[in-house]
């Protein structure tokens, strides 16, 4: 290490838990838990693998492979797929999905535990121009006051739920139940699924570069230097959210008989906070939850602005926040509930990819980075994946659904990816070393 010092792994993992770790994530353990039951231990295991594994190897990959940005990464398959990849990525963590859904958990725990009748949708129509009039104001201007807020709103918010994951074990809710027909055989790979949600396989690619600089800004050099400390502070974040996800999911299967099957995480959240607090501590979470998604939403509106002003330079930074902000705030009109359902489709398909390259850039040196393995890794990946999204939109094609069932292992589980991802590596090689023996013949002496 140089003079600038050693890294304080343990602060910068709190760092990275606080990066991965929005307001949103915390919805989906606890409906996990409810919909699961009795089969809560696997389903929470698929849940940590891609919820918490994914993106711990994803900023593993960006260390390990020495790229600055996620669209050079992706740019290995080739240039117009870098930047494909890296647009679909920013717009699925951005006004797609994550943006909206900061707004909708904001509203189902901050307003809906305090209405007579949410049904109507005025309510949440008045709420979204509050909320995202306020993102947008602070995306234009004041972005050091939301880094010292995020890192004041942050620990209150884990105190808060630590308190009710604690009030949970010692008194839990109800006995656990039988799980749901969708969690009553293969919840391990419901729960792998259901990982997909959070999008923090996909953030990671993002969050990485931030980890990554802080890294190498502390002095550390060399790849090996870099990826031990990349390691070291994954795992800090890795335990934390691992921790918290269980100890919510576990809340969840354990509510049931107390609070019913609620049709969202924020719901459940509600009236867990209800049940051991009564309406002060209700009141409190939703306080916190409110602030703690605006902070989200403005940081994700300033990175995809920042993003879409680096590709697009002659719209300008303010115009990208704004058309975000105003698309963002049409999308959250649809509702919590809407905004997963219609995100399923498009995560099934991105997390193959996102997957892929993963593997792919662990096994760079192995195969010499040629890009022959890159694309036709791709492309299987993509042709599996995009049946995987068309399954999960409700749109079966039932001839190719019956070969892949047949053909490849895992496909009704959703990992019918990973067979041909190495298939086609192997192939990509194999053309690879035949495209070099074609432009070097060997000539006869």
């Amino acid at each position: 290490m140089s003079s600038k010092g050693s890294v304080n792994v343990v602060a910068v993992g709190f760092m990275l838990f606080a990066l991965f770790f929005g307001a949103g994530n915390l919805i989906f353990p606890p409906l996990l838990g409810q919909a699961a039951g009795e089969n809560i231990f696997s389903a929470n295991l698929g849940f940590i693998i891609t919820g918490v594994g994914l993106p711990v190897l994803g900023v593993l990959a960006l260390a390990f492979s020495g790229k600055s940005d996620l669209q050079s990464l992706a740019s290995r398959v080739t240039p117009i797929y870098g930047l494909l990849f890296t647009v679909a990525l920013y717009l699925t963590i951005g006004p797609l999905f994550a943006i909206p859904r900061t707004n909708t958990v904001a509203y189902e725990i901050g307003i809906v535990p305090f209405l007579n009748n949410s049904s109507s949708a005025w309510p949440l129509f008045v709420f979204t121009i509050v909320f995202f009039g306020i993102t947008l104001y602070f995306s234009l201007q004041a972005k050091r006051l939301v880094d010292i807020i995020g890192k004041v709103l942050t620990p209150i918010l884990l105190v808060v739920i630590g308190l009710l994951i604690i009030a949970s074990i010692i008194n839990p809710i109800g006995s656990i139940q039988p799980a749901t027909e969708g969690y009553m055989t293969d919840s391990f790979f419901k729960g792998f699924q259901e990982g997909y949600l959070t999008m923090d396989a996909l953030a990671a690619f993002v969050f990485g570069i931030i980890i990554i600089n802080i890294i190498k800004d502390r002095g550390a050099t060399s790849k090996k230097e870099i990826m031990g400390t990349a390691l070291k502070v994954a795992l800090v974040a890795a335990v934390l959210l691992a921790i918290i996800y269980s100890s919510l999911a576990y809340m969840g299967a354990f509510s049931v008989e107390g609070l019913g099957y609620l049709n969202n995480g924020g719901a459940i959240l509600s009236a867990a906070s209800e049940f051991y607090f009564g309406s002060y501590g209700k009141m409190i979470l939703a306080v916190i939850v409110v602030a703690a998604c605006l902070t989200t939403s403005i940081g994700l509106i300033t990175s995809c602005a920042s993003y879409f002003n680096k590709i697009v330079p002659s719209v300008s930074y303010k115009a990208w926040a704004t058309v975000f902000t105003l698309f963002s705030a049409v999308i959250s009109n649809f509702g919590l509930s809407s905004i997963i359902e219609f995100s399923v489709p498009v995560l099934s398909a991105l997390y193959p990819l996102a997957m892929c390259l993963m593997l792919l850039t662990f096994l760079h040196p192995l195969f010499q980075g040629r890009k022959e393995v890159y694309q036709v890794s791709v492309l299987f990946t993509f042709i599996v994946a995009l049946f995987d999204g068309l399954n999960a939109a409700g749109i079966k094609v039932e001839a190719v659904n019956e070969f892949f069932t047949s053909a490849l292992p895992l496909y009704d589980v959703g990992l019918g990816w990973f067979v041909p991802a190495i298939l086609g590596g192997v192939i990509g090689f194999i053309l690879s070393l035949l495209k070099k023996e074609s432009l070097n013949p060997t000539t006869v002496k």
